[in-house]
């Protein structure tokens, strides 16, 4: 029987820093991880781990000259050598030291490095892990590893990511940018049902992993939360989930019910401040919809004139902002910080004094309100002196008691509790609720149904506010419009509706709702129009004819726009059913047919409006095969064939990525497929020199219309 021969280990022993050198066989030439600086204090805090690798060093006869070369081990010799000069660490001091004989230096250089074999990145989750439950903080660990403390936290969270999904990270099936995705959400049981959900479908990405896991939250960004602010949610027991690994823009506050009561309490507290100052009412939300104050009264205020103190400070103010805004342009040296902080302030104060705030008298405020609601960016928006039907002051040409009346409120009402009844199951799209329908069980009906009737009229809501303002906007085809509705009502009169209703009743579109109104930029130019007029013209009936008589045909047609356009009405409605009173088909396809010819001629843009498909305004009202024939028409048969095969709400969300920026629109925003036909030129039109240049504003002119019209009064 042969005999195995043991193997001899290299000895070890302890040899004094002197007697060492670095070795020019260490195979080592680039430095990379950790530097020489952090190695130096790792050894200085808790001792040299590993033993260095040395050979002896011989003459050129081949004697011991009691010296020893350091081939494995160098950077571990360069950080005792760096203790040594900083004088931490004695010149003789004994270092642990496997002496070899045998063999090639460089092959133990070599062999020492290739053969170490790093932690795996989970491994180093778990030890860092380890070392928080043993009460070390996060600081102290980034200190002792020389690493960032957000290191620290990314590798913590990381280890407390399910045992199934970093158990698929390390067999290979998954990449790490997977798992940090999964962090956004320490609950380990919804990490689960979203791996598998998503596995499943084959649709595993980060964007879909974060959406899912914080689908119940509210975003940071939300105005809600800027209003109360995040400290104070904190404060009050909230938690937020964070991504530590990208921009989460601030995170997601996990306690939505939290943030209400919060956001209830700050409105009612302010709403509270606001009626001591003798409001009969105050009402408040965090968005009123769009169209909340049009059948009510707006108190106009008083501007209080600036006391001849004020009118003192005006002046110095003016005087000294403009000499430093003078400076640049005189000695073309910039203005230092303290000087453009010293202008800010005179600006400031100068804004104040010539706009100071307007003033309601009590009577008035007695029977008026305060809308109070919340901007984007968390700020209050209070919105006062609107005065209520029932709280009006009876007007001389009111009806005395028991003359007939129409009530427009409850006609709008009955209208909107007539057209509310979809076929389909109802209204989709309550507030506060999601807007994409549940999975059906039943096997997917792929064919593309009708809109439903609510879906309709919100879309046709939306495209009537935005061809309102563009009619407003263009003077000529206002007129156009009234004269075709004039010469019509005059020599061809008919039953059917008519996209223009001059008689300027305009339709409400508070009622129909949608997400899009509220914010829509048409409907915030109309608004601030109409802010405008109502300022300049006369209340009196008698002023207000001279006013108009004497006002340039430029302005004239500008306001015979504005108020044109507030008749047009190219809504959608859903043609009466049997037994009731109601709209016939004709007459809507009429009208509809009317607001295109005037769309068309006006150039009318709704993607240049700002519409855009979203869940909520489109997307999740419709079913799947309305969503892929969207994405085919507006991004191609490719992308909408690699959604095909998701469940409605991710393929909504999918969609809505998609179309942003294709300007694709749904039928009912479209329009007349042809183009406009060009407005023939009118001798007549004012010329451009007629028009305000942008230094003489349209306010500039219509205060030298109402300066004309006071000498003509005289």
């Amino acid at each position: 029987m042969t005999k195995t021969s043991k193997i001899t280990l290299a000895g070890g022993r302890d040899l004094s820093f002197s007697l060492l050198r670095l070795s020019q066989s260490n195979v080592r030439r680039i430095q990379d991880g950790q530097s020489i600086e952090d190695l130096a204090e790792d050894i200085a805090r808790r001792g040299l781990l590993q033993s260095l690798s040395v050979r002896p060093i011989l003459d050129d006869a081949g004697a011991d000259t009691g010296l020893f070369e350091v081939p494995a081990g160098g950077r571990r010799f360069r950080a005792l050598e760096l203790l040594v000069k900083q004088k931490r660490l004695a010149k003789d001091a004994p270092i642990p030291c496997i002496i070899r004989t045998g063999g090639l230096a460089e092959e133990d250089s070599l062999a020492e490095n290739v053969q170490r074999l790093n932690l795996h990145p989970i491994e180093q989750f778990y030890a860092f892990k380890i070392l928080a439950d043993k009460g070390l903080s996060e600081e102290d660990i980034a200190a002792r590893f020389f690493v960032p403390v957000t290191v620290v936290k990314q590798r913590l969270k990381l280890a407390l990511v399910s045992p199934v999904i970093l158990n698929a990270y390390e067999a290979g099936t998954i990449a790490l940018e997977i798992v940090m995705a999964f962090t956004v959400n320490p609950d380990t049981e919804r990490q689960e049902a979203v791996y598998n959900q998503l596995t499943t479908n084959r649709d595993l990405g980060t964007y879909r992993i974060k959406r899912l896991l914080t689908e119940s939250t509210v975003a940071a960004n939300d105005r809600r939360v800027r209003f109360v602010t995040m400290d104070a949610y904190i404060e009050a027991g909230g938690v937020v989930l964070r991504d530590l690994f990208t921009d989460d823009n601030g995170g997601w506050l996990s306690d939505p019910a939290l943030l209400d009561r919060l956001v209830a309490e700050q409105l009612s507290a302010a709403a509270e401040e606001i009626k001591a100052q003798g409001w009969k009412w105050v009402e408040t939300a965090v968005d009123f919809p769009y169209g909340h104050t049009l059948d009510l009264d707006e108190l106009v205020p008083e501007v209080p004139m600036l006391s001849d103190d004020d009118s003192g400070r005006l002046k110095v103010a003016v005087e000294e902002y403009n000499g430093i805004m003078a400076i640049p342009e005189e000695t073309g040296e910039e203005l230092s910080d303290t000087t453009a902080a010293r202008a800010d302030e005179l600006d400031t104060l100068i804004q104040q004094l010539e706009n100071p705030a307007p003033v309601y008298k009590p009577e008035d405020m007695a029977i008026a309100g305060v809308f109070i609601e919340l901007e984007r960016d968390g700020t209050l928006v209070i919105d006062p002196g609107f005065v209520r039907p029932e709280d009006r002051r009876p007007e001389p040409n009111d009806p005395v008691e028991g003359e007939a009346s129409i009530d427009s409120a409850a006609f709008e009402q009955a209208l909107h509790d007539t057209f509310s009844n979809d076929p389909d199951g109802g209204d989709e799209g309550v507030a506060g609720q999601s807007n994409v329908a549940p999975e059906s069980l039943e096997p997917e009906d792929m064919s593309i149904k009708p809109l439903q009737d609510s879906l309709h009229r919100e879309l046709t809501a939306y495209r009537t506010l935005v061809l309102r303002n563009a009619v407003a906007q263009n003077p000529a085809v206002a007129l156009t419009a009234l004269l075709h509705k004039l010469c019509r009502d005059a020599f061809n009169p008919n039953s059917l509706l008519d996209c223009l209703e001059v008689r300027v009743t305009s339709a409400s579109l508070s009622f129909v709702g949608g997400p899009d109104l509220k914010d829509c930029l048409a409907g915030q130019e109309i608004a601030d129009r109409a802010a405008t007029w109502r300022g300049l013209l006369p209340k009196d009936d008698a002023e207000l004819w001279d006013y108009l008589v004497v006002l340039s045909d430029d302005l004239r047609a500008e306001l015979l726009a504005h108020l044109v356009s507030s008749g047009i009405n190219a809504l959608y409605e859903a043609a009466a059913k049997p037994g009731y009173n109601g709209t016939s088909a004709i007459s809507v396809q009429h009208r509809l047919a009317d607001s295109n010819r005037i769309a068309e001629t006006v150039g009318l843009d709704l993607v240049a409006s700002g519409w855009a498909p979203s869940i909520d305004n489109y997307l999740g009202r419709v079913p799947k095969p309305r969503i892929l024939l969207a994405v085919e028409q507006g991004c191609g048969a490719d992308a909408a064939g690699r959604i095909d095969h998701l469940k409605k709400p991710d393929m909504a969300a999918e969609a809505e990525a998609l179309l942003k920026t294709s300007g694709w629109l749904p039928e009912p925003l479209r329009g007349p497929q042809r183009k406009a036909a060009p407005v023939p030129p009118n001798d007549n039109e004012p010329t451009a020199a007629a028009i305000p240049s942008e230094d003489a504003t349209r306010e500039d002119a219509l205060a030298d219309q109402a300066d004309g019209f006071a000498e003509a009064a005289e």
